[in-house]
This record gives structure tokens, C-alpha cells and sequence, in this order.
């Protein structure tokens, strides 16, 4: 595994847009632990089921079962050899932890998307997807600030945190992105 890196930020905030646009242009593979969990739910897999469930609920699907399915990507040979890009893992400090064990020091940078809540509800509410209903995007945006903001802390602690604003047009945010990943590594 060469170049790991992690995009983080609020849902609704760009961060499967960019997540395409940086892993084409550092030629890394994309890994976005939703559509994972998606493909699970429409296969009707054992996993998809309970994912559906807790996901129909606004929840987070729990570690063991998000852990399970990123240590299986992480292990693939396009991964071992290119190197990745989360989007949608780690949520949570116990997550990272694990990633950091399952990737070796390989995890080189955090990228954080800062869009306000505000912004992301608006975006969320607009993009019309039938789990996102006003009471799920508040639960799931509730979730994220109790289980998932401590992360920004537990990266700046290891030291690979890059801050980077999210509002703005898609390409003024990837140039954003971009520029600060290339001076971070």
C-alpha cells in the first residue's frame, strides 16, 4: 500500500464529489463505505438487512460490521498496490484505531470538509433521496457531531488533520483540496 487517505465531513457535504476527483488525481482507489453498505441492502445480504434497518432509522451501522467490510477492501490487490481514499469510514475514534492497525502507517492524511449544519440540511433536503427526510437527516447529523467530530481531534493528534472550507462552487472546493494535499504530503 503506497498513499492511504481519509475524507471526512458532514453528510451532505461534498465529500463523495470530491472523493472522485481526488482519487482520479492521485490515482488512488476510492472507497466509499456507502455504497458498499447500498449494494449490500439491494443485494438483501444477511449484512444488507441490518444495515437497512438501522440505516431506514437515521443510525450508523455498527463498528464490527463497517470494520469487517473495510478490512476486506483494504486486504484487494488494486488497494495493496494504489494505495485509497476513504469516504465514509472511519466514524468514529474506535474505527480509526482499527485503521490505523489494519493499514500499517500508510494513513498519510485526513481530509476534513467544513460545511455548516445549515448548508448540509438544505443540500441533503434538496438532492431528494427517500431515506432523507428531515427527521433522519437531523438524527444522522446528531450522530455525527456526538460519534464522529471527536475524529478531527483524535487526526489533528496524529497529526495528519487538513481543515479544508467546503462551500463555494465544486471546483473552487476541489481546487482547495487539492492545493492543501500537495502541500501535506
Amino acid at each position: 500500500m503506497t498513499l492511504g487517505m481519509v475524507i471526512l465531513g458532514r453528510q451532505g457535504s461534498g465529500k463523495g464529489t470530491q472523493a472522485v476527483h481526488i482519487a482520479k488525481r492521485f490515482e488512488v482507489v476510492h472507497i466509499s463505505t456507502g455504497d458498499m453498505l447500498r449494494s449490500a441492502v439491494e443485494e438483501g445480504t444477511e449484512l444488507g438487512l441490518q444495515a437497512k434497518s438501522i440505516m431506514d432509522a437515521g443510525g450508523l451501522v455498527t463498528d464490527d460490521v463497517v470494520n469487517g467490510i473495510v478490512a476486506e477492501r483494504l486486504a484487494k490487490e488494486d488497494v495493496r498496490s494504489s494505495g485509497f481514499l476513504l469516504d465514509g469510514y472511519p466514524r468514529t475514534v474506535g474505527q480509526a484505531s482499527v485503521l490505523k492497525q489494519l493499514v500499517e502507517g500508510n494513513l498519510k492524511l485526513a481530509i476534513n470538509l467544513d460545511v455548516s449544519i445549515e448548508e448540509v440540511t438544505q443540500r441533503m433536503i434538496s438532492r431528494g433521496r427517500e431515506d432523507d427526510t428531515p427527521e433522519a437527516i437531523a438524527r444522522r447529523l446528531e450522530l455525527y457531531e456526538s460519534e464522529t467530530s471527536p475524529l478531527i481531534q483524535w487526526f489533528d493528534d496524529e497529526g495528519i488533520l487538513c481543515v479544508i472550507n467546503g462551500l463555494g462552487t465544486e471546483s473552487e472546493v476541489h481546487k482547495r483540496v487539492i492545493d492543501e494535499i500537495e502541500k501535506n504530503l
